[in-house]
């Protein structure tokens, strides 16, 4: 039988990082509002929890992150200045992203880690499973993966977690899981996390990836969990405490994940995703494309 749990209804975004990958862009713009085609980075992932049906959003912030709250919010002299120009189009795009959720934002004084970021979500969130969404990671919303793993959640009760098969040489960028099988394709049980293990030490090529549903017991594990890899808080190291004891916030489940994600993090795979994105579109794809095959025609010809 199906067992009852908790409606997920809050997301939480960790957008603390200093960008230093996009240094000198992000000297003082946040590497959040690099612009993906013509929109900010987070606001993909913003959209994505509204589509997922999680309209409670909290933006873990820092230092020089104003821009992240001005972006979500009304600017009355741009759209006063657009309706005067009789400009409905882009008064429209202006106020999609003020109207997309109801924001929140709480500051990450001390930049710990992403478990450390998590926990400063804890007032919050209070007592119920919420979603977590790391803005490098942008999910086509043709395949919605955000909805599979509340769907999961809410049949399994626990924590949930996005993997992604990734090639052995890799593993050592990601989180790892070792799993066990499910009755379910796309579903496995996480015995075990460990963070950026090498290659020869992975118990998977299984890579986590930056969706996660949790619930909320993994709250007092971070409290107590010491920092581990690069010194700071892992958000791995807590989930690794849950998979071990199903007793305290339940099991860890993963979803693997085999659709179209968008790594906008490394500088060579930010713009890929570009590239793919604005070939997607309706309105730029047909002449970008064209001149695309036409640049690399030429490319190869010169070489």
């Amino acid at each position: 039988m199906t067992q009852s749990h908790p409606r997920i209804s809050k997301a939480v975004i960790p957008a603390a990082g200093l960008g230093t990958r996009f240094l000198p862009a992000t000297k003082a713009t946040p590497k959040e509002m690099l612009p993906v085609v013509d929109k900010p980075a987070i606001q993909y992932v913003v959209e994505e929890a509204v589509s997922a049906g999680l309209e409670d959003v909290l933006m873990v912030t820092g230092r020089n992150k104003r821009p992240l709250e001005d972006h979500f919010d009304r600017n009355y002299e741009l759209e006063s200045a657009l309706n005067k120009k009789g400009d409905a189009d882009r008064l429209a795009r202006v106020q999609e992203s003020s109207d997309l959720a109801t924001m929140h934002y709480v500051r990450q004084g001390d930049p710990r880690g992403l478990g450390h970021a998590v926990l400063c979500a804890a007032p919050h969130v209070g007592n119920e499973p919420f979603a977590v969404l790391l803005g490098d990671d942008l999910i086509d919303p043709r395949d919605p993966l955000l909805q599979r793993m509340i769907e999961v959640q809410e049949q399994h009760g626990g924590s949930v977690i996005a993997l992604m098969e990734v090639a052995p040489e890799q593993i050592h960028l990601y989180g790892c899981a070792a799993v066990e099988s499910t009755g379910d394709g796309d579903v496995v049980k996480v015995t075990g996390l460990v963070e950026k293990p090498e290659p020869a030490d992975a118990p998977s090529n299984y890579a986590i990836i930056g969706r996660y549903v949790l619930d909320p017991h993994v709250f007092d594990i971070l409290r107590k969990t010491e920092p581990g890899r690069g010194g700071e808080i892992q958000l791995t190291d807590a989930l690794q405490q849950l998979a071990e004891d199903e007793k305290v916030g339940g099991p860890v489940h993963g979803v693997v994940f085999k659709g179209r994600r968008y790594d906008t993090g490394d500088r060579a795979d930010y713009l890929r995703a570009i590239v793919r994105l604005a070939c997607e579109r309706e309105d730029l794809g047909p002449d970008f494309r064209t001149w695309l095959r036409s640049f690399v025609a030429e490319e190869m010809q010169e070489r």
